[in-house]
């Protein structure tokens, strides 16, 4: 059975419980435009698996381009909490930042997907891999 995770922005205002497809396998990132800048790390929940505990009132909705995805984020801290993808509107793409106890951190590596040459843009819609971010732990040093 898999397990619900609690999840929330970073104020606490949005709480939300999710049920995760294939659990932290499916952690991803993406290098499109709006990927790039926002920089999280996503794993996957079906639609009905995500269920807004408090908040929803303060979720604001960012969408570009096809207009397809929907991009959700807090708009009391501005951390974005999970997207309907663009691949697979069935799907959400879910910060895993905010899932309780998580951290991209975490793992130690990310596949990074072609979001530039969208699925849905292309003729044979085979999601292609750019390359693999990875987390090397060093030793903490001040910033200059």
């Amino acid at each position: 059975m898999r397990e619900p995770i609690d999840g929330r922005c970073h104020c606490g205002t949005v709480t939300f419980r999710v049920v995760l497809n294939d659990g932290l396998a499916s952690a991803m990132r993406c290098n499109c435009s709006y990927c790039r800048m926002r920089g999280a790390v996503a794993v996957t929940a079906r639609l009905d698996d995500v269920t807004i505990l408090s908040g929803a009132e303060s979720l604001t909705l960012y969408e570009f381009n096809t207009r397809t995805a929907k991009h959700y984020f807090c708009r009391i801290c501005g951390i974005h909490t999970f997207h309907q993808r663009r691949s697979n509107p069935g799907e959400y793409g879910v910060n895993l930042a905010c899932l309780a106890g998580m951290s991209p951190f975490d793992l130690a590596e990310v596949t990074v997907t072609d979001g530039v040459h969208h699925t849905s843009d292309s003729e044979d819609g085979k999601k292609r891999v750019v390359g693999v971010l990875r987390f090397m732990a060093g030793k903490t040093s001040p910033c200059v």
